[in-house]
């Protein structure tokens, strides 16, 4: 069988510990075999991060708007023992978070369906998407302790020196108080990531906040998201088939616990922060949750949900045997050869990427799976492999499928 050729290269973003030795893996036993894969590699395992000043990150990030779509491994973010560990200039920021900025992207984050991992939540049969507007309000506040009787007020000073001001409490005694904030033209490109996402994936779409409460916060995420929804979507939505729905947070919980999946719940950023983990929890594993991240501008990347798996890198370095699931980062694989495929019209690279997956899916239902997954299953009797042979039993699994 002749390699699918590709035309324009994927942006690779290497990472670091465990997943840097899956990611090997993957290209080894499911990608190299089949595609003539062409990538623009940029390391950014955190030695070379900290070798460049984290200028790999920067260029990877101008690579991905240069050619549309990256694939990224897990990488660390550094905190004061892994300066320590990796004898660091700095303490280096996110690399997710550098590649956000610049791509100007909202995160969508969804749950692989597979019998035998069942959702906690019985009537959930289809993927809840959370998309999270990862910018502003609590995690980029200011706050206060208040020590004793006075006041505080919002105040804003206009560019010519003018003040608006707004009484947030008189204290009769101690207390706190906090001040958060948003841009407009942050939640207008998270409005059109979530929209476009939503034609992308031919699904509807959900955001709520709690704008009865919040008449000038909140409402400002609503009026943005129903005028431009009006102005640039309403009629593509209605081509596709599918919905934009607003409702309360409150009212959006109680929906979801009740419905059986299957939509986009965009999430101010806190909302997103607790509903993702609800969601990846109540489906099983957080190694099986896919991760995109999308731009208004039609920059896509792709990488899994979790992090670099360091206890097991730990053990792989002593020569010990990991069983850890790669899932989600094949999965990272996946989506970034069928987006290349679809913007360069490759359609043997789309139903590449679509059996690949099928295949991950069929060797866990069929009982093979990582440690991680056999203490969960409802299957009777799995046979747990070690990190390389899971890979090998999806090879083998794939090979089947593209046989026939």
């Amino acid at each position: 069988m002749s390699k699918i050729k590709m035309t324009t290269p994927l942006v690779e973003m290497d990472g670091d510990e465990m997943t840097r030795i899956l990611w090997g893996m993957i290209k080894e036993h499911l990608l190299l075999p089949f595609i003539d894969l062409k990538t623009e590699y940029y390391d950014l395992g955190l030695e070379y991060r900290n070798e460049t000043d984290d200028q790999v990150t920067i260029d990877s990030a101008n690579a991905t708007k240069k050619y549309k779509v990256a694939v990224k491994c897990a990488t660390i973010t550094p905190n004061a023992a892994r300066v320590k560990e990796y004898n660091l200039k700095k303490m280096w920021k996110s690399p997710n978070g550098t590649i956000r900025t610049m791509l100007d992207g909202t995160v969508f984050r969804a749950p692989i369906p597979v019998k035998g991992i069942e959702p906690c939540v019985k009537n959930w049969k289809k993927p809840i998407t959370i998309a999270r507007h990862a910018y502003g309000d609590v995690y980029e506040n200011t706050e206060i302790k208040v020590p004793g009787p006075g006041k505080v007020e919002l105040v804003y000073t206009a560019t010519d020196g003018t003040e608006t001001r707004e009484l947030v409490h008189n204290y009769d005694g101690p207390g706190i108080a906090q001040g958060i904030h948003n841009v407009c033209g942050s939640i207008e490109s998270f409005a059109r990531s979530c929209f476009n996402y939503a034609l992308d994936t031919k699904q509807d779409l959900w955001f709520a906040t709690k704008d009865t409460i919040s008449k000038k916060y909140d409402h400002t995420f609503k009026d943005i998201f129903q005028e431009i929804f009006d102005a640039e979507y309403k009629e593509k939505f209605d081509e596709a088939g599918i919905e934009y729905f607003y409702t309360l947070i409150d009212d959006a919980v109680a929906r979801v616990m009740k419905s059986e999946g299957g939509y986009i719940w965009a999430c101010k950023n806190y909302d997103g922060d607790v509903m993702s983990d609800m969601v990846s929890s109540a489906f099983g594993s957080l190694a099986m949750m896919t991760s995109v991240l999308v731009s208004p501008d039609g920059y896509y990347e792709y990488e899994a949900a979790h992090g670099t798996v360091q206890r097991h890198y730990y053990k792989h370095l002593k020569g010990e045997e990991t069983s850890t699931n790669s899932v989600a980062t094949i999965f990272a694989w996946t989506g970034a050869l069928r987006k290349r495929g679809e913007i360069d019209g490759i359609k043997e690279l789309q139903d590449f990427a679509d059996k690949l997956e099928k295949a991950c899916i069929s060797t866990i239902e069929s009982g093979k799976m990582t440690k991680d997954l056999a203490l969960i299953t409802t299957l009777e009797h799995p046979t747990v492999l070690n990190s390389e042979d899971f890979i090998k039993a999806i090879r083998t699994t794939l090979e089947g499928m593209l046989s026939l």
